[in-house]
């Protein structure tokens, strides 16, 4: 302990930095007072939740405690009222009064949490991140007012907040200017529509999650006025680096159709039952994003579209053989099919699959429900010169024999099967013993037993729960 006094501050920070652990980092600042100052002055981090208890009264003293907090999480996941009270409105005051360096917000089932709690944060000039899950009390008013007052917001996610029907929010942060990640899921109040309200933003904005509730995509279908809005306003995404749709309606003129062939850098695409999507909205995006990196589409059942959509389109292997000839950085691809009963006609054939890996050097290749793949999908791999994940649910094409080629693939590291009907434990014998996978990991295939791939990888894991076939 002698010499641990002569050690400089920066050297003791830097040891505290290593530590990842809260516990850890707690015995360590217990070791001696001179720790337990340091500690305190460098702690930047604070996770807390159910364990607060007085609410209130604990976080001032840990916020008093730990002077430099820029980033803060609070997660009430799994409360219940036996717990004590949560957070409420005055915790918010208690981070706005006793963080002045509070960059980093995260609010997760407060449920407790209004307009009022959140509009204390005003005062809070660092914030440049707030991420709400599940706060089903705060409005659209809340959130403006940490908008109009918050002017170096980056980083902004909206996770089923329920009653956000003002959207003058949106608007604001259209004239910010400043927002580079957003996340928008699962909010009844905004539709594709409502993302016009952004503007000149757009141009700002690297990385967009949009998630429509399922259960109220149909209601804003028709919203004449936000159609007239994306026509006549220029949408620019030339920043975009991410963009992820989920269960949007993808019409021309309409929403988010407007942007997708105009993110000149896009680097990773997913889309995940959105209905309407078009080989022309594909070959658009595909002509346009050159460093495309990844992608990633979840096509409907055609039973899932809507009866009010007239001649729905579909889309083809014109889509893949566009993204193969334009997309030559293409590193990772995921093609499935819904969770209906009923898989969609609107197919990708094994052609176009084969097109694609043949053309774009592949890494990570997941295939879920795609029943043109077959054995021979699993030779034409053998080519496959980058391949080093395979993820295979419901390919029911694929025997054995098909199987046994993974034994060939030349840079394949990780095999993961699901509810894989035709494979048995005859088609693992060819790895075991191999050296060939670092991970296999084998869920509910009903013909494959945890002995019978024994040996086949270094790490393997086995699940075998077949209440999905009854």
């Amino acid at each position: 302990m002698v010499l641990m006094d002569h050690l400089p501050d920066q050297l003791i920070w830097e040891i505290f930095s290593k530590i990842t652990k809260t516990v850890d980092r707690n015995s360590v600042s217990l070791a001696c007072k001179r720790f337990h100052n340091l500690e305190n002055e460098q702690r930047k981090h604070l996770r807390v939740g159910c364990g607060l208890n007085p609410a209130n009264e604990a976080l001032n003293a840990l916020c008093n405690r730990f002077p430099n907090l820029n980033k803060v999480e609070i997660t009430y996941s799994g409360w219940m009222s036996k717990l004590g009270q949560q957070l409420e409105d005055p915790g918010l005051s208690i981070l706005s009064n006793t963080c002045p360096f509070l960059a980093h917000l995260t609010l997760s089932y407060c449920t407790f949490i209004t307009d009022a709690g959140l509009s204390s944060l005003s005062s809070c000039s660092n914030l440049s991140s707030l991420k709400l899950n599940f706060t089903p009390r705060i409005t659209g008013c809340g959130i403006f007012s940490i908008v109009v007052s918050c002017k170096n917001l980056k980083t902004l996610h909206i996770i089923r907040c329920l009653n956000l029907n003002n959207l003058e929010w949106l608007e604001c942060l259209g004239r910010l200017e400043t927002l580079e990640d957003l996340w928008i899921k699962n909010c009844r109040g905004i539709g594709e529509g409502a993302l016009v309200k952004l503007g000149p933003t757009w141009s700002n904005i690297k990385r967009l999650q949009f998630e429509v509730d399922s259960n109220y995509r149909y209601m804003k279908l028709y919203d004449r006025l936000a159609v007239d809005l994306w026509q006549k306003q220029w949408v620019p995404c030339e920043n975009m680096l991410e963009l992820s749709l989920i269960n949007c309606m993808i019409s021309p003129g309409r929403g988010v159709a407007c942007i997708l062939d105009k993110c000149k850098n896009l680097e990773k695409i997913h889309l995940d039952m959105c209905i309407g999507a078009r080989d022309c909205d594909i070959i658009g995006l595909a002509q346009n994003s050159k460093n495309l990196k990844s992608i990633s589409i979840r096509v409907p059942s055609d039973f899932s579209l809507p009866l009010l959509m007239e001649n729905p389109l579909r889309l083809t292997d014109d889509s893949l053989k566009a993204v193969a000839q334009n997309c030559t950085q293409l590193e990772s691809v995921s093609l499935s099919f819904s969770d209906g009963e009923f898989p969609s006609l609107s197919s990708f054939s094994l052609t176009g699959i084969l097109g694609l890996i043949r053309t774009c050097p592949i890494k990570n290749l997941y295939l879920n429900r795609v029943y043109s793949f077959n054995n021979i999908g699993m030779e034409a791999l053998c080519c496959a010169d980058h391949l080093e994940t395979l993820e295979l649910v419901r390919c029911q094409e694929i025997s054995d024999e098909g199987l046994e080629l993974v034994a060939h693939y030349p840079r394949l590291r990780e095999l993961r099967l699901t509810k894989c009907l035709g494979v048995t434990d005859d088609g693992f014998k060819l790895l075991i013993g191999s050296c060939k996978l670092e991970v296999l990991v084998v869920n509910d295939c009903p013909q494959v037993s945890y002995r019978g791939i024994q040996g086949a990888a270094k790490s393997v894991s086995f699940k075998q729960d077949l209440s999905w076939m009854y």
